[in-house]
């Protein structure tokens, strides 16, 4: 069985609209997640170790404070379009559409105020919450009325976020969640002991603003080879890494499918993360660096953190052999990701 149960988190700065933001907090026997109104944002995810003890897993902060100011997108779901799209530039029958510019010459994660940084309205579900909310027709620079439903549901070891939308005009669309997790406990100082490997026979070399070039590269003979399990640390001396920010090209399957597993031996906490996405971008808190502080006031260094983002491929609607990345009138978007947490 699992208990739902919501509570006021806090109120958003009249500068940002103002409105209440809740938590919701799901608990089953093995595992607890807490989810705020604010970005469908997982603000915590207890599971257990081996002793049966439970650690919060998940990177983010005590107050809605931290997640009012910029952080980078602890928790958060992204969109209209996760990751980035060159130029910030795509067109549609003919019509160029132009996006705010917030990653360098690229648009990131939907733009200035994308969808991790709006209210969304809740409904209490028996085994979890649905969030929806109404992206209006030009909001930044996207075009048609988005109606979007972001649903957590928590049985026993297993989150899943089911992602659907409908769309009044043609439009990308690529949804995503962008948890941090340390399977050590968050504010652990890194994941260099954590084993991780990822499904796929290829991914997406990118150009030094992180887009893709339009290769689809085998991962054979390549650092990126991650089909069988490494430990991070030691695979990233091997290869000199800076650590991964990658796209890998997943089976394209609408079925479930298994994307990748993360373990981390010395507590027996493990993950496995399953999707209908065609990708998964493995990003590896390159760019945490210590200056933010997050719950307990810790610091959160770089490589304290791994994301695990499944989604379409980065600018697909710049790149015609891509998986399609349009949402036309009438279909609707329908995508669910399964995260199952285990001891091992």
């Amino acid at each position: 069985m699992t208990e739902v149960k919501r509570e006021v988190f806090g109120q958003m700065p009249q500068e940002e609209g103002g409105g209440v933001v809740e938590k919701f907090v799901l608990k089953s026997d093995s595992v607890k997640v807490e989810i705020l109104s604010l970005g469908c944002i997982i603000a915590a995810l207890e599971m257990k170790g081996r002793d049966g003890e439970f650690s919060d897993v998940v990177l983010g902060f005590d107050t809605l404070e931290g997640y009012t100011r910029k952080h980078p997108f602890f928790g958060t779901i992204v969109g209209r379009v996760a990751n980035r799209i060159a130029k910030g530039r795509f067109t549609i029958d003919g019509k160029e559409y132009q996006l705010f510019l917030n990653n360098g010459p690229n648009s990131l994660h939907g733009g200035a105020r994308g969808f991790d940084k709006v209210l969304w309205s809740p409904q209490v579900l028996r085994n979890g919450v649905c969030f929806f909310r109404l992206s209006p027709d030009g909001e930044e620079g996207y075009p048609g009325d988005l109606k979007v439903w972001v649903t957590y549901t928590l049985s026993g070891g297993e989150l899943a976020i089911n992602y659907r939308a409908q769309t009044s005009k043609t439009t990308p669309i690529n949804l995503t969640n962008h948890a941090y997790f340390n399977l050590a406990g968050q504010g652990s100082p890194d994941i260099y002991d954590h084993e991780i490997s990822i499904e796929a026979d290829s991914y997406l070399p990118v150009d030094d603003t992180k887009i893709p070039t339009g290769e689809v590269a085998a991962v054979l003979g390549t650092s990126f080879d991650l089909r069988q399990p490494v430990e991070l640390g030691k695979h990233l001396e091997k290869f000199h890494l800076d650590g991964f920010d990658h796209n890998f090209c997943l089976q394209q399957a609408q079925a479930r499918h298994l994307a990748a597993r993360v373990r981390h031996p010395p507590t027996g906490r493990a993950m496995e993360v399953h999707t209908t996405q065609p990708g998964i971008q493995f990003y590896t808190g390159n760019n945490l660096d210590s200056s933010l502080k997050g719950k307990g006031a810790i610091a959160y260094p770089k490589h304290s953190a791994f994301c695990l983002e499944t989604q379409n491929w980065p600018d697909a609607i710049n790149k015609p052999h891509f998986p399609n990345a349009l949402l036309q009138p009438g279909d609707e978007y329908n995508h669910t990701t399964w995260l199952v947490f285990n001891v091992a």
